[in-house]
């Protein structure tokens, strides 16, 4: 069951308080209330005043314990917050909770003291004790939850605190490397690109210069060498003229008278 979240007004405190203090202030939250309890179960049978006034005291310390307890446990909780994951968080943020109801239920068990006191009756003293009981079993649940936020989740401690710095450092450096290995893969794809490009240049010049060829020898006139072929073209002989000397031909005598 989920309580219903309450918020303690921020005091502003005139000192510092040191981290991991919360711890030892722990072990007083626990340890007087189980001891106030054990007295109150032997004056039961004692009835002693002096046990009563020894008590009451120690829930005087009880309620002291439980401020310091809430406010240590405020500044080791801020300190661990950013290191811790998201259950861890979650779980941190249910214990300040229960711890807060626990600071004051202390209050509330020194009030049913001080009414059991003074009303001298058996069932207010009923009542104080169950009150008490209520309280004890609180605070166990509660030191048992801290526990865990230690011892399961790593919660200041100083070991997981340098693994988690190694971490980070680690994920920074994967960041970068991805990083660069997507710069250096959009550089191969441009790179890959520019050389699809310039082979395509090239094939298109060679279509464009085989085009050009074609359509100049297609512009040219055929020009076919003459063939002689003296078997079909006959040529007329050419009879042969006989010369005779002048010499030869005889001269005509001429008659005279």
């Amino acid at each position: 069951m989920e309580l219903p979240a309450i918020k303690i007004p921020q005091i502003e405190l005139p000192f510092d308080i040191p981290a991991l203090l919360h711890p030892p202030v722990d072990h007083f939250i626990i340890a007087l209330p189980i001891v106030v309890l054990l007295l109150e179960i032997i004056n039961l049978f004692a009835k002693k005043r002096a046990i009563g006034v020894v008590s009451f005291f120690l829930l005087i310390l009880t309620v002291v314990a439980a401020v310091a307890a809430y406010f240590t446990g405020t500044v080791d909780g801020t300190a661990a917050w950013d290191l811790l994951s998201k259950d861890a968080q979650g779980a941190l943020k249910a214990h300040k909770l229960f711890g807060t109801y626990l600071m004051l239920a202390s209050a509330v068990v020194l009030l049913f003291k001080l009414f059991s006191a003074m009303i001298q009756r058996g069932l207010m003293k009923a009542v104080y004790l169950l009150v008490l009981i209520v309280f004890v079993a609180g605070i166990l649940k509660q030191g048992k939850e801290g526990g865990e936020l230690v011892y399961k989740y790593g919660a200041n401690v100083e070991r997981v605190k340098a693994l988690d710095d190694e971490m980070f450092d680690l994920k920074d450096e994967l960041a970068d490397y991805k990083a660069e290995e997507k710069e250096a893969e959009e550089e191969a794809k441009q790179a890959e690109g520019e050389a699809k490009a310039e082979a395509a240049k090239d094939v298109e010049a060679v279509k464009t210069e085989e085009k050009e060829e074609t359509a100049t020898s297609s512009t040219e006139p055929a020009t076919t060498p003459a063939v002689e072929n003296n078997a079909t073209t006959a040529v007329p002989a050419t009879p042969a003229v006989e010369v005779v000397p002048e010499s030869a031909v005889p001269t005509p005598e001429v008659a005279t008278h």
